[in-house]
């Protein structure tokens, strides 16, 4: 059985500093995470979802128990379950305005930044939805095991295959496009 820290015990009686501390913690990786997964309405931003991720925590709080740590894997849940609403709404109804007509380019200093943000969102993409959102979940925002495991509503044990399966298909996309890059220079260079 699982007993609140004083952290989350702080949370429930609404507590400002510790609702402070808990969103310091974890609000960052959550928009960060979020970012990952298709959301299906490019209206919908990742930090549309994070506030109401943290307004649905607020308002179940008294139904959650545990530490501190294990918050996160929970909050990361109920933003998934909103992710995959929001996506199968937008599905349903159609509601993807698609994109804008104009596009704002990056400055030329934030390009190489946007350039492995943007290879690092289609490397993901390719991986089928499970191990994608393990691989963000682990590997893009720190979360361990035992919270990506509640996060994504699995085992353990699925989420340690899923892990090692995921990256084991992006050191295999990584290898092939290295090895693309290398033939497509060496036939420019003739």
């Amino acid at each position: 059985m699982h007993t609140d820290d004083d952290q989350i015990a702080r949370a429930k009686t609404g507590d400002p500093d510790a609702w402070r501390e808990l969103y310091r913690a974890h609000a960052g990786r959550l928009v960060v995470w979020l970012g990952t997964r298709p959301a299906g309405d490019c209206a919908v931003a990742p930090e549309d979802l994070a506030a109401e991720a943290w307004l649905v925590a607020a308002q179940r709080v008294a139904d959650f128990t545990g530490s501190s740590e294990q918050f996160a894997g929970w909050l990361f849940g109920i933003a998934r379950n909103l992710s995959s609403t929001t996506h199968r709404r937008s599905a349903r109804r159609r509601t993807d305005p698609g994109l804008p007509e104009t596009v704002e380019l990056p400055a030329a200093d934030e390009i190489g930044e946007a350039d492995g943000r943007d290879w690092v969102r289609r490397a993901l993409a390719r991986l089928p939805p499970r191990e994608r959102d393990v691989v963000a979940c682990i590997d893009g925002v720190g979360l361990d095991v035992a919270a990506t495991a509640e996060a994504l509503g699995m085992s353990a044990v699925a989420v340690r295959v899923a892990h090692h399966r995921g990256l084991r298909r992006l050191r295999a996309v990584s290898v092939s496009e290295e090895g693309q890059s290398v033939a497509a220079a060496s036939s420019r260079s003739r």
